[in-house]
């Protein structure tokens, strides 16, 4: 019997195994299936676009619709909450294309998503920077965290804008632009009034007038310096009257992490809903006139990837492949919903599972949705330059320098949530005398522009958080709550 057993057990386990490497080869073949058939509609989209050429349409859609199932066959075979994100952006994308009048009805998807996620962050902040300054009594380390987090975040923003400049001077996207200025500017959407920011307004925008207001408006900023002083005043009272405080908060943030691993399940539903309606509302078309200024963005925001973020994390010696796959998902859903208040707390889960401690991520994380908004100040920055070529104004070198330094101070204290980066572009136009219907062109494409700043802001925020560990030399030396660990192993 008991060798008849161990057989049995042996041939259940290679039974297992030969079901695990199946398994992975269909997911290479559909993954690779995916990226040959992506390619070749891309190419033919290219070759028409270029050209002039009047393509077949039913053959880049075939080419491209079974691209798109062989990635959905992926992602249910990898069982990954990150394929499946990716899978619902471009079902997303198709359903948008195909029924654009019923797709825009999937955007209360998407809404309900985002409204459970905002219930979250609040409560998240408060229990996690509670617990991680009072919880430790080191108001030393809180102070010196946040003297390295500020100068870090100014450095890389600074950064940011100067790339966004060079590239807005480098490729001209405003040029040109006059001639389609009465047509699209009619036909788009009222912009957002300007309300520029004096430096007193910044400063008062951090305080909160009332807890409640703040959490209900999802002012982030404020949530934490209230939970910030209310930590501290915890810290300096006896143990016997802050135990029973700190045992809440931690409680308090597990139950939140458990309810961000519940919302997260939604997600690519979200993401479908906010594809869907999004490409039913705009359609491709909108590509077209545009498409310099989309892809001088996106090229910005690479560079800005490749020689900035990089460097900087080989200079951390931060191991890259272990960082990129732990952002992977938090920067999906920034990217798929243009809400970095919607990656948030998965972003937090993903940093702590990646070895930094709760207290640093409890500080850093939320302190850089206000102050280290990378891909939105670059994309600030180009957009400003683009307003002035749009109009056939030159800006010489020294205006261009007092905008960056206006945008340095305007930039700092906005929520992360989708359209904020208007209000302070429109600002910054009413201030320098430029006129306004150029931002109403860019009005037009700024879901796309603003789902590949925001997903750069959530990977500048967690990379700064990687640097503030490394630069406290605690980065792995914390062990994360199993629940995180539940929630971000595939």
């Amino acid at each position: 019997m008991t060798n008849d057993g161990n057989i049995k057990i042996g041939m259940q386990g290679n039974t297992e195994k030969n079901n695990a490497v199946n398994r992975a080869r269909l997911q290479n073949w559909l993954l690779a299936a995916f990226l040959v058939l992506a390619g070749i509609a891309a190419l033919l989209w290219a070759f028409s676009y270029y050209t002039h050429r009047d393509l077949n349409p039913s053959l880049l859609l075939t080419f491209w619709r079974l691209a798109v199932i062989g990635f959905c066959g992926y992602a249910l075979l990898r069982r990954s909450l990150t394929a499946w994100i990716i899978a619902g952006m471009l079902l997303g994308a198709e359903i948008g294309h195909d029924f654009p009048s019923a797709a825009r009805n999937l955007q209360v998807l998407s809404t309900i998503f985002l409204r459970l996620i905002k219930t979250i962050v609040a409560p998240l902040i408060f229990g996690t920077l509670v617990v991680g300054i009072a919880g430790h009594a080191d108001l030393k380390q809180v102070g010196r965290m946040g003297v390295k987090a500020l100068i870090y975040f100014e450095v890389i923003t600074t950064l940011a804008l100067l790339i966004g400049l060079a590239a807005a001077n480098l490729s001209h996207a405003g040029a040109g632009v006059q001639k389609k200025a009465e047509t699209t500017a009619a036909q788009a959407p009222a912009a957002p009034p300007a309300q520029p920011q004096k430096g007193t307004d910044i400063i008062l925008h951090a305080f909160p007038e009332n807890i409640a207001k703040a959490v209900a408006e999802g002012q982030v900023l404020q949530v934490v310096v209230f939970s910030i002083i209310f930590a501290i005043a915890l810290a300096l009272l006896s143990e016997e009257k802050r135990r029973p405080m700190i045992l809440f908060c931690e409680s308090l943030s597990e139950v939140m992490f458990k309810f961000t691993n519940i919302v997260m399940m939604f997600a690519p539903f979200a993401v479908l809903g906010a594809m869907a309606a999004t490409v039913g509302s705009m359609g491709f078309e909108v590509l077209k006139s545009l498409l310099h200024l989309l892809a001088t963005l996106y090229a910005a925001l690479f560079v800005f990837l490749l020689f900035v973020l990089v460097p900087v994390a080989l200079l951390a010696r931060l191991p890259l492949k272990k960082f990129f796959r732990a952002v992977a998902e938090p920067v999906s859903i920034a990217f798929a919903t243009a809400s970095s208040e919607a990656a948030l707390p998965r972003a937090m889960e993903s940093m702590e599972a990646f070895g930094v401690p709760r207290q640093i991520v409890a500080f850093v994380m939320p302190t850089g949705y206000s102050f280290n908004l990378d891909g939105s100040t670059l994309y600030l920055s180009m957009a400003a330059l683009f307003v002035a070529q749009a109009a056939g104004i030159h800006l010489s070198i020294g205006q261009q320098v007092a905008m960056m330094l206006t945008l340095m101070l305007t930039s700092k204290g906005v929520a992360g949530v989708p359209r904020a980066m208007l209000v302070i572009l429109s600002g910054t136009v009413d201030s320098f005398q430029l006129p306004m219907w150029p931002v109403l062109i860019l009005l037009g494409i700024d879901q796309l522009m603003d789902m590949a700043r925001t997903a750069t802001n959530v990977l500048g925020n967690c990379m700064a958080t990687a640097v503030v560990a490394r630069w406290e030399g605690a980065l792995g030396k914390g062990a994360a709550a199993p629940t995180v660990l539940d929630a971000v192993v595939d």
